[in-house]
């Protein structure tokens, strides 16, 4: 089989790299998923920046290093082309859609997916979904559909706390070989978007940054670079 899209992941997108905090539960489900064990569907739900994307690619990781075939799906590039290319997917072992929300009100994509997760049922792929709402709140077209798509659990990603999301940043800047103190980890918390994705963009400007100028992080260093002041 030839899979529709060559998906590159980042070398963040991996389990260690992922504070579970409360979400821990469904971290345990997609190690075993990985290892084709456990549920054999997942719909995952959240808003924006909380972290499926990276979950879906670091089981994805995962399953590849247990010598099992995997492919992850965004939706984003995968509607460039015919539903039909989702067939033949379920034989693989695990299979990785994103930004499922997108195919609502699309009926050949609704068709081609209710088709999907039948046969990744019958031939035992584990799949996995995300998307940006519940399933609740997302307005299939093709009734069937929504019943499949609960064939197995579904979780919300919850928000990390402060804590959790400076284990995030601290984590990050280690992976990069930079050094990030408490107080400049606080310092990013507080004085920035506590969303996690632009902390964690403005922590890559700031290490470009800090190793042209050979320097340390430092508030005032991040002052200058991302106040300029």
């Amino acid at each position: 089989m030839q899979l529709p899209l060559a998906i590159e992941f980042p070398d963040t997108a991996c389990f260690d790299s992922f504070i579970a905090g409360p979400n821990a539960l469904l971290v345990e489900l997609l190690h075993k998923s990985a290892r084709a064990e456990g549920e054999q569907q997942l719909y995952i739900w959240s808003e924006a920046g909380l972290g499926k994307t990276h979950l879906l690619q670091a089981t994805c990781r995962a399953a590849t290093a247990y010598q099992h075939s995997s492919c992850y799906l965004p939706m984003t590039e995968l509607l460039a082309q015919p539903p039909g290319v989702l067939e033949g997917l379920a034989s693989l072992h695990l299979l990785a859609l994103d930004q499922l929300h997108l195919l609502v009100g699309r009926e050949d994509w609704e068709l081609a997916l209710f088709n999907l997760i039948n046969q990744c049922r019958d031939s035992g792929t584990r799949l996995i979904m995300a998307a940006n709402a519940n399933l609740s709140d997302l307005s299939w077209q093709l009734a069937d559909l929504a019943s499949r798509l609960a064939w197995g659990p579904v979780f919300q990603i919850r928000s990390l706390d402060d804590a959790d999301k400076i284990s995030v940043l601290k984590g990050r800047a280690q992976r990069r070989g930079i050094e990030l103190a408490d107080d400049v980890a606080n310092y990013l918390l507080q004085r920035f978007p506590r969303d996690l994705p632009y902390l964690c963009e403005q922590l890559d400007t700031l290490d470009r940054a800090a190793l042209a100028a050979q320097r340390r992080l430092t508030i005032p260093f991040i002052k200058q670079v991302l106040i300029g002041s």
